[in-house]
């Protein structure tokens, strides 16, 4: 617990320190008779490269100058430095918010912000302009994913640090929210980590006893994984060695929902620690809708142009990516996970999921 702990708080004295030196540039301006100005690492789309090395979605050199001189650039650069204020005073008292909630005290300060994507977008701007997670900036997001299976925690906040409890000890698993993100690892029997999609699949392998079977930790994602989600699922393969397999639904946006877990998003480009490279994303395939003969339902043209945008992305270059993309363009129709309860409700415990995690063993 100690090591984690370490981190933690070597992170936020980095956060304070590098809020400090941005706040103390905007006073030397002032005191200089200069217009202060800042300039952030552009997260346009013309700026964000794929790194083979790392596998996964970084920012190029391209920059976003910000100048409080020029009227159209005063409002965003204002809101930043309130952004910066308020994350400044969570970590001073050691207090933290959800994104809703930042949104929500800007009122209390007169601070303008149109929409809550807006202060989110703000949010960001500090993330890319200190190289920060906002998990750092005690920020966090609405969680909704959730985590089962025999894997012993410890935490590390304040008022239950040394705690352990077990996550299977719950039938409904735990929430993925910052205490257990943020918990040691203790130890488990597992072998593997089997992310699903759907809370409804995750209930069901609950239900059917596969962290038994199939000696794994099962996480809810609840669509596409929030970050607190996507780190666990990093630090459970990086530090207890786990392979990490995925299961979405047999549709683009599941092949999509794997390949964030596996090289991470566009709109986090700025970050590292949300990739699990390794990951193998074993189903439901558009093949596997065929092979199952599966009930599906007619691809939508918002789901055919997402299919064309994928196969254009360097991230889907290797053989099974683009194999499945060309039979969903071919068939246009997607399925969901649920769709195997046509042969019973343990149809894809009982012969899906073994059969896809032998022919994972295969894969890259």
């Amino acid at each position: 617990m100690k090591r984690l702990k370490e981190v933690a708080k070597a992170k936020k004295a980095k956060v304070k320190e590098l809020l400090k030196d941005f706040g103390v540039k905007i006073y030397k301006d002032l005191d200089n008779d200069t217009f202060p100005e800042v300039s952030i690492p552009s997260r346009s789309v013309s700026n964000i490269v794929y790194n083979k090395k790392l596998r996964q979605y970084i920012l190029g050199n391209g920059v976003v100058n910000r100048s409080s001189k020029n009227v159209r650039h005063l409002r965003p650069f204002t809101q930043l430095v309130w952004i910066a204020f308020f994350i400044n005073k969570l970590l001073n008292e050691g207090k933290t918010s959800t994104l809703r909630d930042v949104y929500y005290s800007a009122q209390a300060f007169s601070m303008d912000f149109e929409d809550q994507p807006e202060s989110d977008h703000t949010i960001t701007d500090l993330e890319a302009l200190l190289t920060m997670a906002r998990e750092d900036f005690n920020v966090y997001p609405e969680e909704r994913s959730s985590v089962f299976g025999d894997l012993t925690i410890e935490y590390t906040v304040p008022g239950y640090e040394g705690k352990r409890l077990n996550l299977s000890d719950h039938p409904d698993g735990y929430l993925i929210g910052p205490s257990l993100s943020s918990a040691e690892l203790v130890k488990t029997t597992a072998e593997r980590v089997i992310a699903v999609e759907k809370g409804g699949i995750f209930t069901r392998f609950v239900e059917e006893k596969v962290h038994e079977k199939f000696k794994a930790i099962v996480v809810n994602t609840a669509g596409q994984p929030p970050r607190s989600t996507r780190y666990l699922l990093k630090r459970l393969h990086d530090e207890l060695k786990l392979d990490v397999f995925i299961l979405a639904d047999g549709d683009v946006y599941g092949e999509h929902i794997a390949m964030v877990i596996k090289s991470g998003s566009a709109n986090a480009a700025h970050l590292r620690e949300l990739t699990v490279p390794d990951a193998k994303w074993i189903g439901v395939w558009a093949s596997d809708i065929q092979k199952y003969k599966l009930p599906t339902d007619p691809m939508t043209e918002a789901d055919i142009k997402r299919c064309h945008e994928l196969k254009r992305d360097p991230r889907y270059q290797s053989d099974i990516w683009q194999r499945e993309l060309d039979i969903f363009l071919k068939m246009k129709r997607k399925s969901e996970l649920e769709a195997f309860s046509k042969y019973g409700l343990t149809k894809i415990t009982d012969d899906y999921l073994p059969e896809k995690l032998e022919i994972a063993k295969s894969m890259d």
